[in-house]
């Protein structure tokens, strides 16, 4: 049974360390946080820490800290055990560790209070060794039914376009429900397209599911609906209108 330790007290961090503690095949060792109060609702659970230097062995070794920390974290472990960052956009070689290297990212949005279901989360991992794969191949899979070998260059792509369809599409909602609240109609009428949306290119490709005025070339609608909007809400609308005319460019 392999033995898990977690660095990190943020929303990656605490979802992974609720995973495991649930999980009959891995061993959660320990739980380190600069800042114990962040994870000190696993202190019944689980051994915490404040300390580097009190850190126990373990198989691997887990980062799940800001991207900016993790070569000193890394650093900073003695062990020559495997240890891994959980980070879509830093390359494996950040990590400064003496010992053996990997990435272990969970490609999904996470917040604190909001429970996930792991087997759907697809996991993408990198090693320097067909062991250590193994290994994090092995760890993955107690969680998720979704791994993916994808080295650093690779998961840098990954992850700007993971903005794009995430960070980008919630500002929208939020932008959608701006609108809603200032000409006072309820924005839960639009879940059921949300939904429906992001379920269709699950069959087709987006540029196939794409509809609208721009879409069809609609000037008349879509001045309509500048002349609804805030000066910033005009700008990002006609960048976007603008995308979908003229697509094949980008």
């Amino acid at each position: 049974m392999e033995r898990v330790a977690i660095l990190g007290g943020g929303n990656i961090a605490n979802h992974l360390i609720k995973a495991f503690l649930e999980n009959q095949e891995i061993v959660l060792q320990q739980i380190y946080a600069r800042d114990v109060e962040q994870v000190r609702s696993f202190e019944n659970s689980c051994d915490i820490t404040n300390s580097i230097r009190a850190l126990k062995e373990a198989d691997v070794y887990i980062i799940a800290v800001s991207d900016t920390a993790i070569g000193e974290v890394s650093a900073a472990i003695p062990s020559t055990s495997l240890v891994v960052h959980t980070s879509g956009s830093v390359a494996m070689d950040t990590l400064q560790n003496s010992g053996r290297k990997g990435v272990f990212y969970p490609l999904q949005s996470f917040t604190k209070n909001k429970k996930v279901n792991f087997r759907n989360i697809p996991f993408c991992i990198e090693a320097e060794t067909k062991q250590d794969l193994f290994l994090l191949e092995k760890l993955a899979h107690s969680l998720s039914d979704k791994i993916y070998l994808i080295n650093s260059q690779e998961r840098r792509y990954l992850h700007v376009a993971a903005v794009f369809v995430n960070n980008f599409t919630n500002h929208l909602y939020q932008i959608g429900e701006d609108i809603c609240k200032n000409y006072k109609v309820p924005f839960e009428i639009l879940m059921p397209l949300i939904r429906e949306t992001a379920a269709k290119i699950e069959a087709i490709s987006p540029k196939e599911a794409q509809t609208g005025p721009a879409k069809r070339g609609d000037s008349k609608t879509m001045q309509n609906h500048l002349n609804l909007l805030t000066k910033e809400q005009q700008k990002i609308y006609k960048i976007l209108s603008d995308s979908i005319t003229h697509g094949e460019k980008l």
